[in-house]
């Protein structure tokens, strides 16, 4: 009888958990992430994502996650992001750099659990796409080295931005 109760209550206790980490990300709509093999991305490794926008009543945020560890040898990561529409048809593209360590000290930024840090980078605020349908952004590393190390996984996160459009 008392095993009984001690299942029972881990069982409730591990869903109020599982709750209330779902119940704090709110904001999330997609969020996907692609591991590495080898900890390492090729610059002819592109990393693909595909997700559903059904509501273009409201504006979104675009960003991407890096996990990398703190041998990672560079402070920066520049990408290129390709942003596609269901026809295949590129509606948006940029390259832009991301900060993984304070320039100066090396200090590893972002959230760290052992030797390793995750990130998340705003790409695009407040973007409001054109119409309902599958979309797909494409992730190209553009840095010097190839290939590059370090790099445990790359991914991608579609947010409600929390306004309306006007």
């Amino acid at each position: 009888m008392k095993l009984q109760y001690f299942v029972f209550f881990k069982i409730l206790i591990a869903g109020f958990f599982v709750t209330g980490l779902v119940a704090c990300d709110e904001k999330r709509l997609f969020e996907e992430n692609n591991d590495l093999s080898g900890k390492t991305w090729y610059i002819d490794s592109l990393q693909v994502f595909k997700f559903k926008v059904d509501d273009i009543s409201k504006p979104f945020n675009l960003l991407v996650n890096v996990r990398n560890s703190e041998n990672y040898p560079f402070y920066n990561l520049y990408i290129r992001y390709y942003l596609q529409d269901s026809a295949g048809q590129e509606i948006k593209s940029q390259q832009t750099e991301l900060i993984l360590m304070e320039p100066s000290s090396g200090k590893p930024l972002g959230k760290g659990l052992g030797d390793i840090y995750s990130h998340k980078f705003e790409i695009l605020k407040n973007f409001s796409f054109p119409k309902k349908g599958t979309y797909v952004i494409k992730l190209k590393q553009y840095m010097r080295q190839d290939p590059l190390p370090e790099i445990y996984s790359i991914g991608f996160r579609l947010e409600d931005a929390g306004t309306t459009k006007e």
